[in-house]
Order: C-alpha cells, then structure tokens, then sequence
C-alpha cells in the first residue's frame, strides 16, 4: 500500500489534481475586492479572458459547473416547460435534479446509439406546438461527453442540432465542462463551439487543473440574468480573486497540457485492452472507459485490489470502471497503472 495519498496514482477523476507551486504563487498574490459588488479586479480579469476564449459578449465565474448548468438552464427555461437532453446527459443524471429542483424543468431523456445528440433526433423531441404538450424551451448538448468516455461531439453535428434548434425556436445550452479537451484533441477554438450555442458553461476544476470553478458565457444581457441567479442559488463570493487568479492561472499555462493527459489516455486504453477479459475503446481524449468481459472479474473487487496497489479508479456501469487522465499523472503512473491492472486481473481469474 502506498505511504501517503501522494504515492497514489489517483484516476478517478481529473477534478483531484492539485495546484502547483506556480498555481499556489497567484494564488497567494492575487489582488481581490468585492466580487459581489463588482469589485475583484481578478475575476474581472478572469471574466474577460474567458468571454474571449468563447468569443461570447461576456462571461461569469461560478463556484461550480453544476451552479453554472443549473443559471445556464434556468434563463433560458420557464417552470413547466421541457429540456431536450441525450439520456446519458450529466445535467440529467449527475446534477441532483437541479433544473426540476430550483427551476421546475422538466428534462426530456433522448436515446442516443453513441450518447451523443443528432439533428434527426432533437427534431423529433422537440414537442409541436399544441397545448396538449409540454412547450420545449432548450436543448441541452454535452461536449466532451462524460458517460460517453469522453467522446467529441463533432463541431458540424453541434451546428446541425443548432440549426434544427433554431427553426424551431428553441434555445441551445452547452455543457462544455471538458470542452477545453475537445478544442485540444480537434485543434478547434472553443468558440467555434460556442457560437452554435446561447450559453456555454466550462470547467477550471478539471482538466486544466484549478482547484476551484466553472464559467459560463454568453450575450450580455443573458449573463446580467445568470448573474442573479448565481446570486440567488448562493453563488455570489466576495474576494473570489484569490480563486480567479488560479483559474487564470489555469487559462493561460495548462492548456497545453491536455495534449499530454490524451496521450497517456491512448496508451493506458492500449495497455489495459491487451490485458484478457478487458475491452477498452480507444479515448478521444483523456476518460478511458474498461469493460469487463469476463464473469470472473468483480468491479467492486477489482476496484480494492487496484487500491491496494496504490491505483484509484471508479466504478461506471454494472461492468465499467472508468479512468480520466489530469496533469497530476505522467508516465511513470500509467504504467504502475496498467501493471498493477494486469496484475489484479490475472489474480481474479485464476
């Protein structure tokens, strides 16, 4: 077992990395004020080089991704009214109901073959208008999409739901938690994603390393709504600086490094698909997703014996364990990582 939670290779998500020292540095030399009262000239900072990123009229810095799904439903979508979301969607299964909690949104689950939304499919869920019905008020898209394995929504299938959104007058929400993973992996700005969408939320907490926050962009006007309601769901900070400046941080140094955590993704798939009794499909970017083929291996039991090695992963399905790459594990990790699978699976089956 390893000595301390540092000699861990922890791959349950890219939310656990910690700061670096650089990271720590702006951390403790941020100027701050009074971010509710407009003040904080960090997150002002923070806020326009995020707008800028998404080449939208203005941004907001949120506590959390699920605040900023939760403000970027809400303006959008009146109580009583429908979401249009694929049922693997985060906002529909990993956002404590949130829309329906505080908004009284309904969310219309859509199969999907590959977890991601299409034209043809949206179109059919969107409700015609009769007052028999729900009235249809937003589509909700995911990009990377998590329960996927963290799959691109391509730009050209973004813009058609947009298109088909449009018509239909429907407004677009785009979780892009890991859209900076798509932009990196495609060489694609994330504006090019956000222009097909009325709002946009992405994290700093994840692949780019930030300890804390997520923004959400859009026009002007929308964003002075989505300011109020992060104020009234209890988002307003006051010297938030001191958390901007490492989300600031995160946007200007560790982009590049998402190039990195796909890469080991490949090869940690690569490794752990060689292994007997394990599919792993080839990541679009850093979450590889494990399948267990064989009956003789557990996740539950696997999962512990993994620990013991000093492995942290989790458990996604009845016979899915999942594993997402972050800048905290470099090589040496992947390959204790893909030993010690090989070891505990050869174990198990005997």
């Amino acid at each position: 077992m390893p000595e301390s939670a540092r000699d861990m290779v922890d791959l349950r998500s890219d939310t656990v990395t910690r700061p670096s020292p650089e990271m720590r540095r702006a951390i403790a030399e941020a100027e701050v004020g009074d971010a509710v009262l407009g003040d904080d000239p960090t997150v002002a900072a923070l806020e326009r080089a995020a707008a800028q990123l998404l080449g939208k009229e203005a941004a907001l810095f949120f506590p959390s991704g699920i605040m900023a799904n939760t403000a970027g439903v809400l303006v959008w979508a009146q109580p009583g009214t429908e979401a249009v979301i694929d049922a693997g969607g985060h906002i529909l299964n990993y956002e404590e109901g949130a829309a329906a909690a505080w908004g009284g949104v309904q969310l219309r689950a859509v199969q999907t073959p590959d977890g991601l939304l299409d034209p043809d499919l949206v179109a059919e869920a969107i409700r015609p208008d009769t007052p028999y019905l729900p009235q249809t008020s937003l589509v909700c898209v995911e990009n990377t999409h998590n329960s996927a394995g963290g799959r691109i929504l391509p730009l050209e299938r973004m813009r058609a739901v947009r298109d088909v959104a449009r018509e239909r007058g429907v407004r677009v929400h785009l979780d892009g938690a890991r859209l900076p993973n798509a932009s990196v992996a495609t060489g694609t700005p994330m504006s090019a994603w956000a222009a097909e969408a009325d709002t946009v939320m992405f994290a700093l907490s994840k692949g780019l390393g930030a300890p804390v926050g997520s923004i959400l962009g859009g026009d002007a006007e929308t964003m002075q709504r989505a300011w109020r309601l992060r104020r009234r769901l209890g988002g307003g900070m006051r010297q938030a600086g001191i958390l901007a400046a490492a989300g600031l941080y995160a946007l200007e140094h560790n982009f590049p490094l998402l190039a990195q955590d796909h890469r080991r993704a490949r090869e940690l798939a690569q490794a752990a698909g060689a292994v007997d009794g394990i599919q792993a499909a080839v990541p679009d970017t850093n979450i590889v997703m494990l399948d267990l083929e064989d009956a003789a291996l557990q996740p539950a039991a696997l999962l512990a014996a993994l620990a013991e090695r000093g492995i942290l992963m989790t458990q996604f399905g009845p016979r899915r364990l999942r594993s997402v790459l972050h800048m905290d594990v470099g090589d040496d990790g992947i390959r204790r990582a893909a030993q010690a699978l090989r070891e505990v699976v050869e174990a198990a089956r005997g």
